[in-house]
């Protein structure tokens, strides 16, 4: 709830930092040794879009900005680092496209849009100062002039894709249609024939296997697999050998004094009695209740128990109304005011903001000052060392590279000399784990994919604190397996081939036997030897209990009740379903959805003319040669990532 009664301007600030995000922010990044300082010629395209081009570190920045903000976990890199990419990549090609068409962003344009999410820039209507500016996008690795570029190719794309969405044209009978299909329900009952209660009745003999095999041998490859050595460059190993002299550390303080400034700041904790959105005839009961909880902690009563139970802040109702350390800017104007007026561990009166009635106590209060460089010391000679490792690392890994290439079979001298860590990985396939390496071994083998025997790979990047050189001693190339070798991969096939093909047959016999029955599924399931079920009600967007997606079973609902339908089929289960009840939607209710439909209904079809609007450009500009995207390069930068 903190959040809530900031003042504006720190909420514009967060919104900015959301369009940062939007417009490919440049956030610092976290390990990725010498990057920052990597040389031009190493940061290779990523994508050329007419005469732009999207590099390497534009990506690196992106992805480590989303990871920051834990948009995904990091084990579904693979996943989501193409897409970041990808996305970043259409982003731009849409802005090329929009000037090509025509569109025009001016600078009034950029600046009304830079006002519009920035408005702490404009006091009174005036501008307050390019040096305020300029210094909050530097905190981003920004300047002025890229910021107001990556605006622009935003607006660009926006008006675009408005162009798109235009026109979607959503008919009364497509509405109502839409509302009897949402809000039918249907109940089911339901036979489960199971794979597993048929797996026993499966024999396979030896012939069956060997003439499977012989008829898809095709299927049936050993995979390449390859020998190599790996040098593991570990940042804790690396970092025993840097020590910071005390002299150094004086003068980087020196330096950085500024950013060892602490403001005026108070530790804060309130209680909060939300007025917003409340009747006005309530508001004077809400003051009303907040002086009683006033009279209460000045009676002795425990301000942490009361901000838990009533506080509706629920930042920091839960901590006790704990807000923590804030400086003068943070808040609404009228809590500012009374938290930095009052003592350590004094009471508030009641302060009323847009959000509310707060009581406040000062728990700390700290002076402006500039920290001591004995009190920053140890934090300076982390920062420092951790920089120096970095670099370090980075130089390690260059060298190894370059004596690799030298000498790709003393592995373990070029090792011994560097202090790294050797692994030697014999006969692996590109999916094998690599003794030693935890995780990363995923990396390793799409770095040494395609790369000639005899030569080194690029630094490869372990987790947050590793990097890995590799050198390729042998290749065993792929080749048509036996029969022995892959005999249990084989009969496996065979067995699902044949479960399939009983669990339909008796799957329909089930059905045969249920329509005989006229319907009475729990008497043939008990003959059987089958389970027999119900589901609750449910409709389309929904799930059938025990089955799965309502989509599994779409077919029940244009049945009538008592109709039987099936073999349904998921995954190794089959299912002979009727329909035990029925209920159609409620059209007196119509009214009331018939605006929330409708609006679905126009998102969904905007959408979908945006995707094949945004799809055929990309197709097109990549045809006329427009666009190139370098594929190796982001299966590489996904590779970094992955753990």
């Amino acid at each position: 709830m903190f959040d809530l009664f900031r003042s504006r301007a720190r909420i514009v600030r967060l919104g900015l930092g959301a369009l940062l995000m939007l417009v490919a922010i440049s956030m610092v990044v976290t390990l990725i040794p010498g990057w920052g300082s990597m040389p031009a010629e190493r940061d290779q395209p990523v994508a050329e879009i007419g005469d732009d081009v999207l590099t390497q570190r534009e990506v690196h920045l992106q992805i480590q900005a989303v990871m920051r903000n834990q948009a995904f976990p990091r084990d579904m890199a693979y996943i989501y680092v193409p897409q970041i990419v990808d996305q970043m990549i259409t982003d731009r090609l849409l802005a090329y496209e929009a000037e090509r068409l025509g569109f025009r962003v001016t600078e009034a344009d950029v600046a009304q849009t830079i006002r519009s999410i920035f408005p702490q820039l404009y006091q009174d209507g005036k501008f307050i100062g390019r040096e305020f500016y300029a210094n909050f996008l530097a905190q981003q690795n920004l300047t002025i002039e890229q910021f107001e570029a990556n605006v622009r190719k935003q607006m660009l794309l926006t008006r675009l894709q408005n162009l798109a969405a235009e026109g979607a044209i959503v008919t009364p009978e497509e509405v109502e249609r839409e509302y009897r299909r949402r809000f039918q329900r249907i109940k089911l009952e339901y036979i489960v024939i199971s794979g597993g209660k048929l797996r026993s009745e499966i024999k396979v003999t030896p012939e069956e296997i060997r003439n499977f095999f012989d008829q898809n041998r095709g299927l049936y490859q050993i995979p390449e697999k390859r020998s190599f050595d790996l040098l593991l460059i570990d940042e804790n190993k690396v970092g025993e050998r840097i020590q910071v002299p005390e002299d150094e550390l004086r003068r980087a303080y020196q330096q950085r004094q500024e950013q060892y400034r602490t403001p005026e700041r108070v530790r804060v904790r309130h209680i909060l009695l939300k007025t917003t959105e409340k009747p006005k005839e309530e508001i004077p009961k809400i003051r009303a209740r907040a002086e009683e909880l006033l009279k209460q902690i000045r009676g002795g009563a425990d301000f942490a128990e009361l901000a838990k139970k009533n506080s509706e802040d629920p930042g920091s109702a839960e901590k006790g109304g704990d807000l923590g350390w804030i400086v003068r800017g943070q808040t609404v104007q009228a809590f500012e005011d009374t938290a930095f007026s009052l003592k350590p561990k004094e009471i508030s009166g009641i302060v009323t903001t847009e959000y509310g009635f707060h009581i406040l106590q000062v728990l700390e209060k700290e002076q402006a000052r500039l920290r001591p460089f004995e009190e920053v010391k140890a934090e300076l000679a982390r920062d420092l060392k951790r920089q120096r490792v970095f670099e370090l690392m980075q130089n390690l890994a260059d060298q190894a590279v370059a004596e690799l290439n030298k000498a790709p079979m003393q592995a373990a001298e070029i090792a011994a000399r560097l202090n790294v860590t050797l692994i030697r990985v014999e006969k692996a396939g590109s999916n094998d784990p690599i003794a030693g390496l935890p995780v990363g071994a995923e990396q390793v083998h799409q770095a040494l994919s395609g790369l000639e025997k005899g030569r080194a790979t690029p630094p490869i990047q372990i987790e947050n604190n590793k990097l890995a050189v590799a050198v390729l001693r042998e290749v065993f190339p792929a080749r048509p397996a036996e029969l022995a070798e892959v005999e249990n991969q084989v009969r496996e096939q065979v067995v699902s081939r044949k479960l399939d093909e009983l669990l339909e047959t008796r799957a329909r016999q089930v059905l045969e036997q249920a329509r005989a029955a006229g319907g009475d599924l729990r008497k043939v399931a008990q003959a059987a030897g089958f389970e027999f079920r119900t589901t609750q009600e449910f409709g389309p967007d929904g799930a059938a209990d025990g089955i799965g997606p309502a989509s599994s079973v779409i077919e029940g609902f244009v049945k009538q009740t008592g109709e039987l339908f099936g073999p349904v089929a998921v995954g190794d289960q089959r299912f002979i379903c009727k329909v035990a009840a029925r209920t159609d939607a409620d059209m007196s209710k119509f009214a009331e959805e018939r605006s929330n439909i409708l609006n679905a209904l126009k998102s969904r079809k905007a959408r979908e003319r945006s995707e094949l609007f945004v799809d055929s450009i990309r197709t097109r500009l990549v045809r006329e040669g427009k666009v190139k995207i370098h594929e190796d390069v982001i299966r590489r930068i996904a590779s970094a990532y992955t753990s």
